[in-house]
């Protein structure tokens, strides 16, 4: 049956490739120097006929009309991503073409690659064509916001079930039109006060530069950019600014600062750079009257690379507790438009491999610089910073994440009282326990799942494993505050119970079979509700687990293959997309599902799921299990009663397949449904002998004891009295 599913969803899955999920684009049109030859320039930028080369840092190309046989400019067209690297959920960049006329307005975005996995199969990349067609008409200095507009912002209708991807192309196309409007004068820079230095004249060795910042790191390695050689950094640099007399003066000295200075012309800024590693920062194509293309200084919104004419030799590197580097350099920045009093950054432009694809592409790695207050009259100035993708969700969603944060407690919380609800509870009548676990499966469903769509899968946890050996990224993982909250609730109540809290008691599609259950019992279908033979059921169990290691191995090969292969949970369908917006396949396999569901209990739960099988595997290793008793091992009643099949002829709780009902907890306690509590109180009853309380291991407290206690206790208040 699983492979049957999973060869039916592959197949519906196939017509959702389209040309722009993950699309090859050549290197000419990433980095090339015509632009236009490569991208469809044309559509973003329709007044253009004609198109210059790339020109600017950042790049973008000039478009240009007829008119009488004078050529004019009538607008600039850019790639997102030569200006931000802003990755959306799938951890990359979406690679975007815009337009923008001579006024700062823009005339068109196209998107020609993206990597996200939700419009793999599920939601239609018509519906992200929709969404970028909203930019049209905006201005470059527009502040757009998805949502409602706040406080003068124009408000954008994001993408229903991909929000953190139209957050971060929202920020991809805002700030890249935004940049180049600067770059080319449509938007004018705010003139910045000039810096001032103080009076501190200090000789610091190397820890404590490093440790004021006036020292930065940047480290790229070997494994960021696919070398082979992995026992040692691809690029380990260091890097300052030599301006400051403090500074300069650590570094090189005093005649060494003083003849810097000399050289330097009013406008000019000094940073020197250190490093060891496998690369080199000066490149090893740099010839005499070029450029040095593997470093440049950005500030926003200006750019400086340098020429071989900035170019100095760092013939003593002075301070003390310094280690030895196997190259060094000064570079000068020359343009009054350069600040040193704002921050700015030292980018790094690297080779990288994809071992995948056998492809090789460019990646910039960036180490921001910001001179320490101390060294600056009044301090540094107030720098307003874009927010990042994940803190702006986190931000918009405050009263769900507590609401979503108090549901979570409130389970673990009341699952922690679990003894005290068991015992409060009997096999016939049983609140304590049913009342709040239908309540929590009921909003599992309607809002963790439907509202938040915080429905975790296999998916997150095939990400983990890819990012652990490629790039690991905080980023993608906050980028969706609740799955990152539920996650971590995961792991830490498994590590307590093992993973039957989430499964069956939070889990939004494991509560949507299990309310399925529970309607047929209210359609009076309870005579047809049946298990399958444990013996069936204890071969089948050990799909879910295959389906698993089937689709880690696949992802550590192809994140795209194994993202298809995932549809084989139908999460996306039920919450995520919606069940009306995938084809009849996925629809299928959701009803199929939840109508064996009302005959039985949670049957993709027990079988198919690779999510749960994940989850099982540590659940092995939980602090707390469930009681036994030693007769258990003759007695089959809880086994019986077992809607998981958790419980084998001996009486073991097998804790990887156990979804934590406590049924069996009920029964272990009940008097009047455990068989040896049965027998030891009807026993007890024929010899009219008073019963006493059951204590914490499921057994009678013996009359003798409780009789021992009482007399103790008499004792005691006799010797009180006297």
């Amino acid at each position: 049956m699983c492979a049957t599913m999973l060869g039916v969803l592959l197949l519906a899955a196939a017509p959702a490739y389209a040309s722009m999920y993950d699309a090859v684009l050549s290197s000419e049109l990433m980095h090339g120097p015509d632009l236009c030859a490569q991208a469809p320039c044309g559509d973003v930028l329709p007044a253009a006929k004609e198109f210059s080369k790339r020109k600017g840092m950042p790049s973008y190309v000039e478009g240009y009309s007829q008119d009488g046989g004078v050529k004019r400019t009538v607008g600039y067209v850019f790639l997102s991503t030569d200006i931000v690297d802003i990755p959306a959920y799938s951890g990359k960049p979406i690679v975007t073409l815009i337009g923008m006329d001579t006024r700062g307005i823009i005339t068109g975005v196209r998107i020609l690659k993206h990597s996200e996995p939700i419009l793999l199969a599920g939601i239609p990349e018509s519906v992200l064509d929709t969404f970028i067609r909203q930019y049209i008409g905006k201005g470059a200095d527009a502040k757009l916001e998805i949502g409602e507009g706040r406080s003068g912002a124009i408000g954008l209708d994001g993408i229903s079930g991909a929000t953190v991807t139209a957050i971060a192309e929202n920020q991809a196309i805002s700030r890249s039109a935004y940049d180049i409007a600067r770059q080319v004068g449509i938007v004018k820079a705010v003139p910045r006060p000039a810096a001032r230095f103080t009076a501190i004249d200090e000789r610091l060795d190397w820890p404590a530069l490093l440790k004021e910042g006036s020292i930065e790191h940047l480290r790229v390695d070997a494994e960021e950019v696919g070398a082979t050689d992995t026992d040692s950094p691809y690029l380990d640099l260091y890097f300052g600014y030599l301006n400051v007399p403090s500074l300069g003066k650590s570094v090189l000295g005093e005649h060494g600062y003083r003849k810097l200075m000399q050289d330097l012309g009013p406008h000019d800024h000094a940073i020197f750079i250190v490093a060891n590693g496998q690369s080199s920062f000066k490149g090893s194509g740099f010839v005499r009257g070029g450029i040095y293309d593997r470093i440049q200084v950005r500030q926003d919104p200006m750019s400086f690379t340098f020429r071989d004419t900035d170019y100095l030799n760092l013939y003593q590197f002075l301070p003390a507790g310094a280690p030895a580097f196997r190259e060094s350099g000064i570079f000068i920045v020359r343009s009054a438009s350069f600040n040193p009093a704002w921050p700015w950054q030292l980018s790094f432009l690297a080779n990288k491999i994809d071992s995948q694809k056998r492809t090789k592409t460019f990646s910039l790695f960036d180490r921001e610089y910001w001179l320490p207050a101390q060294y600056l009259e009044g301090g540094r100035p107030k720098v307003e910073r874009p927010q990042p993708v994940w803190k702006s969700i986190w931000s918009a969603r405050l009263p769900e994440i507590g609401l979503f944060v108090l549901i979570l407690a409130g389970t673990a919380l009341l699952y922690s009282q679990r003894d005290r609800l068991v015992r409060a509870s009997t096999r016939k009548h049983k609140p304590w326990i049913s009342v709040p676990r239908t309540l929590l499966w009921m909003l599992s469903v309607g809002f963790i799942g439907f509202y938040l769509k915080a429905q975790p899968s296999i998916t997150q946890i095939m990400t983990y494993f890819h990012s652990l050996i490629y790039h690991w990224k905080w980023e993608l993982f906050l980028s969706d505050p609740f799955i990152f909250i539920f996650w971590w609730f995961i792991i830490i109540t498994a590590a307590f119970w093992g993973r039957g809290l989430f499964c069956g008691w939070l889990c939004p599609f494991g509560s949507l079979q299990h309310l399925a259950f529970k309607a047929g019992q209210w359609l009076g279908l309870k005579r047809f509700q049946r298990l399958l033979p444990k013996t069936m059921h204890d071969r089948l169990k050990w799909i879910k687990y295959v389906v698993f290691f089937v689709l880690i191995g696949v992802s550590l090969y192809s994140m795209e293959a194994a993202e298809t292969l995932a549809e084989i949970e139908p999460f996306k369908t039920t919450f995520l997309v919606g069940i009306w917006n995938r084809s009849w396949p996925f629809i299928l396999f959701v009803v199929v599902i939840l109508g064996i569901s009302i005959l039985s209990e949670r049957p993709y739960c027990k079988y198919i799921c690779p999510l749960g099988a994940g989850l099982a595997i540590p659940s092995k290793f939980r602090l707390f299990g469930l009681k036994r008793k030693a007769e258990c091992q003759t007695c089959h009643a809880c086994a019986a009663g077992c809607g998981s099949h958790a419980i084998d002829a001996k009486g073991n709780i097998d804790q990887k397949e156990c979804m934590l009902c406590l049924d069996c907890m009920v029964m272990y306690y009940d008097d009047h449904a455990c068989p040896p509590l049965v027998k030891e109180r009807k026993g007890r009853e024929r010899e009219g002998l008073p019963l006493t309380r059951i204590n914490a291991n499921g057994y009678f407290i013996p009359l003798e004891s409780v009789r021992s206690n009482l007399r103790e206790k008499a004792s005691e208040q006799a010797a009180r009295a006297e």
